[in-house]
């Protein structure tokens, strides 16, 4: 039985907000996903923003498999203390374990770690859903995208990218909106998978996020009104009509065989 450590990237008061809306955090949603493939995984959460004595709840890192790093609605630029730990924290992640997917928030944090930069993205933003997902030709090679469709939608929430690959990346898929959208760096030893989009969240928890974050969303420009709202809404619903959940989700099965490859 595998091993794994799940990162949860939101501040333990969201994820109340999420509790109290009646959605699931990132990491409930990672475990329905994870538990959809396999029973055989003994997995720990742990929360670097807002755990306290942090080494204590978990065991040794060398001890893990692997680990999956999600999403958050934070953005890295700003540099508050928690993102900070969130910071060393991967770092120290990155020295002990070998396999890392990282998700969204998760890549973000991971790039940052080695020596990338984010920042707020420029040509848009992803609200519930990312459009036209390119594969490249590397990302054709790569065990990431097996058995992947070569041009995708996903589900996705980002405003912020990634600017500046660390060294000897390997990008993987992109669309007009993120250049980075997949890719592959090393750290030593540790082995980074990163994804911009979520494979692990459903169209209808996307489209809860939306009407959760309403008024925010609003506030900061990402909708004109409310009727454009709901009109990206239907959008989202016609979407998830035509996507099945193993498609969705290939890139969390792929990488569960790469835990698996000794």
């Amino acid at each position: 039985m595998k091993k794994i450590l799940i990162v949860e990237g939101n501040l333990r008061e969201e994820n109340q907000s999420f509790s109290e809306a009646g959605i699931q955090t990132h990491t409930e949603s990672l475990k329905d996903s994870l538990a959809f493939f396999t029973d055989k995984l003994k997995t720990h959460v742990v929360n670097p923003s807002s755990d306290e004595n942090i080494d204590q709840n978990i065991d040794a890192l060398e001890s893990y498999d692997g680990l999956i790093w999600g999403g958050s609605s934070l953005n890295i630029y700003n540099n508050t203390p928690e993102i900070k730990r969130q910071i060393e924290f991967m770092r120290e992640c990155q020295k002990k374990i070998k396999k890392i997917l990282a998700i969204c928030w998760g890549m973000q944090v991971a790039v940052t770690a080695a020596g990338g930069k984010v920042k707020k993205a420029t040509k848009g933003s992803h609200r519930g859903i990312a459009s036209n997902i390119e594969i490249n030709e590397n990302g054709l090679n790569h065990p990431l995208y097996k058995n992947k469709d070569q041009k995708f939608n996903t589900p996705a929430f980002n405003f912020d990218e990634v600017v500046t690959m660390p060294k000897d990346s390997i990008l993987l898929a992109s669309n007009s909106i993120n250049n980075v959208q997949g890719i592959n760096f090393k750290v030593g030893n540790c082995n980074i998978w990163g994804l911009q989009y979520h494979p692990e969240i459903t169209y209808n928890k996307m489209i809860n996020l939306i009407i959760f974050r309403k008024k925010r969303l609003l506030a900061k420009g990402a909708f004109k009104d409310e009727n454009e709202i709901n009109n990206h809404i239907k959008h989202i619903e016609s979407e998830n009509n035509k996507l099945d959940k193993v498609s969705r989700m290939r890139e969390l099965e792929n990488w569960l065989d790469f835990l698996n490859l000794e």
